[in-house]
């Protein structure tokens, strides 16, 4: 089917000034312009706290792009769709707490225009900036005009601030009108785990605990705290990543087949696996999780300081870099499954992967011959970035005359198959924003029930009063985190990066 044209809107974005902005927002807006999605229709409104006018924004815009060269092209500023998009940006300065800006955002769109706003700021603005929008009437739709509003992670910091947040913000708008963004359901892998799942029988038929033993989803980072020490200090790895992140590759991994590819039939099966996850007790928690911070050490040719003396992080701090956790989707088709969540900064490499074990043959006839009687398990490796893809691991027979098995991986990947240019992940987001199309966004109530499936280990955490384990930079974690899968008598699947890296 061919994606339809976006229909005429503004697109006010709060934060216009910041770095999601530049370096993720209007390349994908551009790359939109590129292939036709949307239109001359298409304004952007720029608001953010900087004085300045319209050619303010745009000189800086300007100055970013021009730095932007994918596959040794031209720089971005210098292509056509860039010039067409740059005329319809405009700016205005103003404090988002003051009625005065919202007065302003009201003269220039009117009553008739169709409006969605981008809540590029940080999280303690999310509420306010809703509650004046509403106030102001800007989120007023009609038959012919829509009113929407885009909101970043992190969505709360806990599940009581979780359900505050959705509290106030579905107090001022309806649920309909609410796009909770995770910039991983953007990428073109994550989209199609339900068509690699619900149009192939083969795997489909497969997808249960009766032939699964386990999954794996890791999101490695190489890159450590850096300059944001202050913001990291206060979040850590599991809020950070494993509520919106992690939690959404399990659910599209776990979730039932939906009645139709619907926005709310899909969120409905997503929305129940999260609500089907193991709420842990204080010691269940504490058993079944590891979190670790980088101590200092060589990274990538550099010499890192431990995490605890990176600029703005507590001396005393007891925040992780690292998380692994054992969890359990109580349903009938996941029941006994363990899905074995991990990610981490300054580790081996950047990668993102689901790892499906299959449950190991059940007995290796090959008498008489040096196979075990034990042969490795079938896996199917999804990888979503960086090198989007998905390989099955097998065993077969080395050619010779004896009887010996061999594994080998069966590999596709995207960019072999597939030109997926130069794109930031959020061009899916911006595109079903405009259309109204929320499929690929969070509901309040898989929101909170995340939030709900990781509260123990927070809590166990803020009262035994450990510390996280150090490990060192380059590593794949603590030796804990071994030891949590290790004991179940299984091991981490090495990184499919690393692995097609000594193909």
């Amino acid at each position: 089917m061919i994606p339809k044209k976006a229909p005429p809107v503004t697109l006010v974005i709060f934060g216009a000034t910041g770095d999601l902005t530049r370096r993720l927002l209007i390349p994908a807006i551009i790359n939109l312009t590129r292939s036709g999605l949307v239109g001359d229709d298409l304004a952007i409104l720029g608001v953010g706290i900087d004085e300045g006018d319209d050619e303010f924004l745009r000189g800086r815009l300007d100055e970013f792009l021009t730095h932007l060269s994918p596959d040794g092209e031209e720089p971005t500023r210098k292509d056509d769709a860039w010039f067409s998009l740059r005329s319809r940006i405009s700016y205005m300065s103003g404090d988002f707490t003051r009625d005065d800006i919202y007065k302003a955002i009201e003269t220039r769109l009117g009553s008739t225009a169709n409006a969605a706003f981008y809540l590029a700021v940080p999280p303690v603005l999310f509420g306010p900036i809703v509650e004046k929008l509403a106030v102001h009437g800007l989120m007023q739709e009609t038959e012919t005009c829509f009113r929407r509003v885009a909101i970043e992670k992190p969505f709360g910091t806990d599940l009581a601030s979780a359900k505050a947040l959705n509290a106030r913000i579905l107090s001022n708008v309806e649920e309909t009108q609410v796009y909770r963004l995770d910039h991983f359901l953007g990428k073109e892998t994550v989209q199609n785990l339900m068509t690699a799942r619900f149009a192939n029988m083969i795997i489909e038929g497969l997808w249960s605990n009766t032939y699964i033993d386990h999954v794996q989803i890791t999101a490695a980072e190489v890159v450590d705290v850096g300059s944001r020490g202050k913001f990291y200090d206060a979040t850590g790895a599991l809020r950070d990543m494993v509520p919106n992140h992690l939690f959404q590759l399990l659910a599209m991994i776990a979730m039932e087949p939906p009645n139709s590819f619907d926005a709310e039939a899909i969120r409905n099966e997503k929305g129940k696996v999260l609500k089907a996850l193991r709420v842990y007790s204080a010691e269940e928690a504490a058993a079944n999780s590891v979190r670790g911070a980088y101590g200092s050490g060589d990274l990538g040719g550099k010499s890192l300081s431990a995490y605890g003396d990176t600029k703005d992080v507590a001396p005393d701090s007891r925040t992780e870099t690292y998380v692994a956790l054992k969890l359990y989707a109580d349903t009938w088709r996941w029941a006994g499954v363990p899905f074995y969540l991990r990610t981490g900064k300054a580790l081996t490499a950047r990668d993102t992967e689901i790892v499906i074990t299959f449950n190991k043959v059940p007995f290796a006839q090959f008498r008489e011959t040096d196979v075990t009687r034990r042969l490795p398990p079938n896996r199917l490796v999804i990888q979503v970035q960086p090198d989007e893809g998905m390989s099955m691991e097998i065993s077969i027979k080395r050619p010779g005359q004896s009887v010996e098995t061999v594994p080998v991986t069966l590999d596709f990947r995207y960019s072999d198959r597939f030109d997926i240019g130069n794109t930031t992940g959020y061009e899916s987001l911006i595109y079903d924003l405009f259309i109204g199309d929320q499929a690929l966004f969070q509901r309040a109530d898989s929101i909170e029930a995340g939030w709900a499936a990781v509260q123990p280990f927070l809590d166990a955490w803020a009262e035994d009063g450990s510390v996280p384990e150090p490990y060192a930079p380059g590593s794949m974690g603590p030796a804990s985190a071994d030891d949590l899968i290790r004991k179940d008598g299984r091991e981490w699947h090495e990184l499919g990066v690393v692995l097609h890296q000594r193909k």
